[in-house]
């Protein structure tokens, strides 16, 4: 059953029911490295997005967005937007990332204010992308 299906606007899942539902361990390690670079804790939101549409997870620093991530059967959905700020250091950095995420990157047009990267985390490579595209976008906090 669709994730969107199973948690209708009416009935907010549990972060156990999203962890129960992806079941992937790429999942709880992004979390944990945005809460210890980035000392933010996820907000659960709904979308009535078309394209995505159901309960998402949303992390913010300061007001800036770092990423929003939706449940998938045994996988999750990382949306990235690569800004006008941060487009230069995300091209230079392209060559080192999957082909995967080159492609997406090259083949998503510039709209709203930059590159809306719907990313699927399905492996380690893609998820060490997104948490260099989350680095690029928020710097990590110091640690002490």
């Amino acid at each position: 059953m669709e994730w969107n299906e199973l948690y209708t606007s009416n009935i907010q899942p549990t972060f156990e029911d999203i962890n129960e539902f992806i079941n992937s361990d790429l999942w709880e390690e992004l979390n944990i490295f945005i809460k210890q670079n980035y000392d933010v804790l996820p907000e659960l939101s709904y979308s009535m997005c078309s394209g995505q549409p159901g309960w998402n997870v949303k992390y913010k620093k300061s007001g800036k967005s770092l990423c929003t991530l939706y449940p998938m059967e045994n996988f999750f959905i990382a949306l990235v937007v690569i800004g006008n700020k941060e487009v230069n250091e995300a091209e230079l950095m392209l060559p080192a990332f999957t082909q995967y995420i080159q492609n997406l990157y090259k083949n998503m047009p510039y709209s709203l204010g930059g590159k809306w990267l719907m990313i699927n985390v399905t492996d380690k490579n893609i998820l060490e992308n997104v948490k260099d595209l989350i680095k690029i976008r928020v710097v990590p906090k110091v640690k002490k």
